[in-house]
């Protein structure tokens, strides 16, 4: 297996719940391990996701866990996904789905370099900036 780069979330007790919803905006596979799994049955965290992975058809890969007992939890606010990509469909159905419930800070729109561009904050507090390419000729205009 070739080495990757992707986003790992920390969430606090809510990770089965992002990762499932993200998996509906996404698609893909979702695969989730609990603590209870791994030695913490009979626990209060049973239930907890100790390691998720999201895995898409178009080759995005998002990782999340509940944080541990004893581990703290700090959110932040600096950390982004980026979907990024030329096929305007598919990213503005994204978009669609991961703004509706949350925040918007930049409308998705043309933007000065050419590219429609967004970003927004979901549900869960995690920031997303979209990007579509612009058309780089050979598509004709619009008529």
């Amino acid at each position: 297996m070739a080495s990757r780069l992707n986003p790992y979330i920390s969430f606090t007790d809510n990770a089965r719940q992002a990762m499932e919803f993200y998996q509906s905006v996404l698609g893909g596979n979702l695969t989730l391990n609990t603590f209870g799994e791994y030695g913490m049955a009979g626990t209060p965290q049973e239930n907890n996701i100790m390691h998720g992975l999201l895995e898409t058809d178009s080759g995005f890969a998002l990782m999340a866990a509940d944080t541990p007992p004893g581990m703290e939890h700090n959110p932040g606010s600096n950390i982004a996904i980026s979907l990024s990509g030329d096929d305007g469909d598919e990213l503005r159905g994204y978009w669609e789905k991961l703004s509706s419930e949350g925040t918007v800070s930049v409308p998705l729109e043309k933007q000065m370099w050419g590219d429609e561009f967004g970003m927004c904050v979901d549900q869960f507090g995690i920031g997303w900036m979209i990007n579509i390419a612009g058309e780089q000729g050979g598509q004709g205009g619009e008529g």
